[in-house]
């Protein structure tokens, strides 16, 4: 039998709130860096307890802005802020995050939580120009 190397499946959860530039450039990253790429779009519910505040677009609509990206392999609706609940799921070898989590006390936590099942985590560079929380106050006058 050949070695032939099993699929490197990948996972990035998120809001996918307001779509932007930040958003494609960790989406089109973490396609480089395997071979199956899972985006977890986080439900309203799950945003409003984490953050504060509602999402600006319905789950349903984010779920299909996500879903027509050829970059992504499978749109999947997040239901929990702890990720291995998305790993028993979804099986997944590496999760990717913006560095804005790497050193904090979240990120820590996710680190810790992953490798407790030989999951990595890989951190890419945060679009700092960019956020749903800039556009949220553009387009809505408040954070």
């Amino acid at each position: 039998m050949s070695g032939a190397r099993r699929a490197l499946v990948g996972y990035v959860p998120g809001a996918w709130d307001m779509f932007h530039i930040g958003h494609l450039n960790i989406l089109q990253r973490a396609r480089a860096h395997c071979d199956r790429l899972i985006v977890g779009v986080v439900t309203d519910e799950v945003l409003e307890s984490a953050k504060g505040k509602r999402p600006v677009v319905p789950l349903v609509e984010r779920l299909e802005v996500v879903g027509a990206l050829d970059l992504v392999d499978e749109v999947v609706v997040d239901h929990a802020s702890d990720k291995l609940d998305a790993w028993r799921r979804y099986g997944f070898d590496v999760i990717f995050k913006g560095d804005d989590w790497r050193g904090t006390p979240k990120g820590d936590r996710l680190e810790q939580a992953m490798a407790s099942v030989g999951v990595i985590v890989r951190y890419f560079p945060y679009t700092a120009h960019t956020s749903s929380t800039v556009l949220r106050t553009t387009v809505t006058g408040r954070a």
